[in-house]
């Protein structure tokens, strides 16, 4: 149940109202954007909520228990808001939102009605259709471990203690040539041996695809040179001297976890847990000095 501000609930009381949705999106990256279906910006706690989006909403559903609350927000793309190349790179993937009903002739007056993740969004031209998923949807995915060889952490995360800041855990490096869209030779990563960033990441730092991440499939130093392959090619095309981080690769194995990390003690997998053999294994008539027989004649 929601206590409305007193002076929400007067405005409310009146019989006449001037309300307006107004989300407010915050991205993994940091970035906060404001929007709202009124026809003229609209602005507080520091942020503008712009109408120049063409935002409209549907109806909220707000379910009891722990049901999933959805609501599918629809507006034009744009590019001093919303992008469909922001949208289709990834930069509001998961991003948080925060929906309030607010009165546009006093903002003062205004009630957070939800609070949400961004969930599927699906462009249409010049349009686009995302849908808000409330958090409860995040009781429907799968938690805890897993009972398995590979290790369940993630690299450098408190569960790994992995620092990932350490020069020997991280570089800086550019493009230099490209070979297809996700295979370039790089340059300023020359001293970590090969393989080394196998399985990391890559961030590009500057260029068309400035803060978006990728896994790396490949590092491989070859005839003096750094070659670098990616999983996935990027959704903007890389060019020479394009700037990039790059973290070490985790193959998710106790060996390079011991070798590479120094980091057995926090291994996260089950590495000497019974394999098929074990699990197939069963007594068999016959004898001999082997010792193979569990059961004489």
């Amino acid at each position: 149940m929601k206590t409305l501000p007193a002076g929400l609930q007067a405005h409310l009381d009146s019989g006449a109202t001037t309300l307006c949705y107004c989300w407010k999106l915050t991205r993994g990256d940091g970035t906060v954007l404001g929007f709202t279906e009124h026809d003229i910006d609209l602005t507080f706690d520091g942020v503008t909520f712009t109408a120049s989006g063409g935002f409209t909403a549907t109806q909220l559903v707000q379910n009891l228990g722990v049901s999933v609350d959805n609501m599918n927000v629809d507006g034009a793309l744009s590019d001093s808001s919303l992008s469909e190349d922001d949208l289709a790179g990834g930069r509001y993937d998961g991003a948080s939102v925060e929906l309030w009903r607010v009165n546009w002739q006093d903002v003062s007056q205004r009630l957070l009605m939800n609070s949400a993740t961004l969930g599927e969004v699906t462009r249409n031209g010049s349009s686009f259709s995302a849908e808000l998923r409330g958090l409860t949807h995040k009781l429907g995915q799968k938690t805890g471990r897993t009972f398995q060889r590979t290790c369940g952490a993630k690299l450098g995360d408190s569960r790994c203690g992995v620092d990932l800041s350490l020069s020997q855990y991280h570089g800086t490096g550019q493009v230099d040539a490209i070979d297809s869209g996700r295979v370039f030779t790089a340059i300023g990563i020359n001293s970590f041996a090969s393989d080394w960033f196998t399985a990391g990441l890559l961030t590009f730092s500057d260029g068309a695809n400035v803060g978006l991440a990728f896994e790396v499939k490949r590092h491989l130093k070859k005839s003096g040179s750094v070659l670098v392959e990616l999983w996935q090619r990027p959704l903007f095309d890389v060019a020479p001297a394009d700037g990039f981080t790059i973290t070490a690769g985790c193959k998710q194995m106790a060996g390079p976890c011991h070798d590479k990390f120094d980091n057995i003690a926090n291994f996260r997998g089950f590495n000497l847990m019974p394999g098929p053999d074990a699990v197939l294994f069963y007594p068999k008539r016959g004898g001999g000095q082997d010792g193979g027989s569990l059961v004489g004649n």
